[in-house]
């Protein structure tokens, strides 16, 4: 698959006709308004400091917005319908904030400023929609000819995987997916003629080896709690699943649904942020985070000159957690326990009264102090601000045994807070993980932005008041 290099080449494209277009500009605004008389000619007013700045810094400005359209994100399924809208209104909101930068700046001449404006969109527009248009022009004539696309692996080998496979790799179909081949799921009877057919104890090993992107199930109906069963197990390999949507989707309250040749699949192991919300929910948690680290710099050095005196050195507590995609990363956080809690060897849970905690560890997990640091891990990319608490692998495995839509969880980077620990609070034992995990089944069902903000809110007033234990 060939996604990164069409993303790229969508961002320098990109960057070419904003420079272009904004040069166009400056040649519009020269001819329009009264400056020959203070830069001379042309060349004098577009290398002056003001247009010389706004020649690098207001394209920039355009493609920070279409980053957060989530334009570059899915660069292999898009159409030209697609890029005229998406263009349209980034565009238009990229004008409206150069408008308003504009206005701060007093940088504007009021009897031009329609004009000015109208000029400023229809420029950027037209060079920027005509070079997406090539470009997605051409990369439908390649998805066409099965040239690039993503891998993917149909689960069934019946009737409906025929029609399946047979539509998604027909010549000239646009639809984005290339068959790698089929799984046969139980004593279904193989249909399936064209393509390797694998057995679901091969699930992993192809996946690995065909670099699969997404799993299609297409497999002949059975009853809902077969379908349920077998769609668990394909929750564990951490790819997209897509199911026809029809007599299962009311297994799963919330679907995303996505259009193969007039029949509508859900994924369900999307987390129903559109491409563009994942884009403002990752620039929002790092520049919170940032800013976080920078405003509780003092907190951070007094906590860490008292952890060092009274607990030693190792102030910073390590430990390897599951995160996105079922990748282990290094969680940092206030040491609140003695050294060596975990000595026999075995993970261990804690709660309120757990020997092990120290005194000011009792202090900062009342007013959750100890989880900080992992503003650090936000930056990095292993967290976000607000996502389902991330656990060891120790842990996972074990609750995995008793409810396998655990590893939904995956599909979505973890958080420093969550539904689950707002509502909930911290868990003692796997029990009390199952009841939590429900809050966080509904957290990925309702992902929204307006819900992160409410639940930042409640964990302020958890911090605040000191309930968080």
């Amino acid at each position: 698959m060939k996604c990164r290099k069409y993303k790229r080449v969508y961002l320098i494209c990109d960057c070419i006709a904003l420079l272009l277009a904004w040069f166009t500009y400056s040649g519009f605004r020269y001819l329009l308004l009264p400056l020959e008389s203070v830069y001379g000619n042309f060349w004098g007013f577009i290398s002056s400091p003001r247009p010389l700045i706004g020649q690098f810094l207001y394209p920039a400005v355009f493609l920070f917005i279409f980053y957060l359209s989530g334009y570059y994100n899915k660069p292999l399924l898009k159409s030209r319908v697609g890029d005229f809208f998406i263009t349209f209104i980034s565009v238009l909101v990229g004008t409206l904030v150069i408008l308003f930068i504009s206005l701060l700046n007093k940088y504007i001449y009021t009897e031009y400023n329609y004009t000015l404006v109208a000029g400023l969109f229809c420029i950027v527009f037209i060079l920027v929609f005509v070079s997406r248009i090539i470009i997605t022009g051409r990369i439908i004539r390649l998805v066409a000819n099965k040239k690039v696309g993503y891998k993917a692996l149909i689960i069934g080998c019946g009737d409906n995987a025929v029609k399946l496979s047979e539509y998604l790799n027909g010549k000239g179909h646009v639809s984005g997916y290339i068959v790698k081949g089929c799984v046969r799921v139980g004593n279904e009877e193989r249909k399936v003629a064209s393509y390797s057919v694998y057995d679901m104890d091969e699930l992993e090993r192809v996946i690995s080896e065909e670099q699969i992107d997404v799993l299609m199930v297409a497999t002949t109906h059975g009853n809902n709690a077969n379908m349920h069963e077998m769609i668990n197990r394909l929750y564990r390999y951490d790819v997209p699943v897509l199911l026809e949507a029809g007599e299962y989707e009311m297994l799963y309250s919330k679907i995303k649904l996505s259009n193969i040749y007039g029949t509508p699949f859900i994924d369900i192991c999307s987390c129903g942020l559109s491409e563009s919300e994942k884009n403002i929910k990752r620039f929002f948690d790092v520049t919170f985070s940032f800013a976080a680290l920078v405003l509780l710099s003092p907190l951070f050095l007094y906590l860490y000159v008292r952890l060092r005196f009274s607990e030693g050195k190792q102030v910073i507590y390590k430990q390897k957690r599951v995160g996105y995609m079922h990748r282990e990363f290094v969680m940092y956080k206030f040491r609140t326990m003695v050294v060596e809690a975990e000595s026999e060897g075995v993970p261990r849970l804690s709660d309120f009264n757990d020997a092990r905690i120290t005194k000011i560890g009792h202090w900062m997990r009342k007013y959750r102090i100890d989880e900080l640091p992992q503003f650090w891990n936000v930056i990095k990319g292993d967290m976000s601000i607000v996502g389902p608490r991330p656990e060891r692998a120790y842990f996972i495995e074990r609750i995995v045994e008793r409810a396998p839509y655990y590893n939904l969880l995956h599909q979505v980077r973890p958080g420093i807070t969550s539904l689950g620990m707002v509502n909930y609070g911290y868990a003692r034992n796997i029990d009390e993980m199952l009841q939590r995990l429900k809050y966080d089944i509904a957290y990925i069902e309702n992902m929204s932005l307006l819900l992160d903000i409410k639940i930042i809110l409640y964990t302020v007033r958890t911090v605040l008041t000191g309930k968080g234990i």
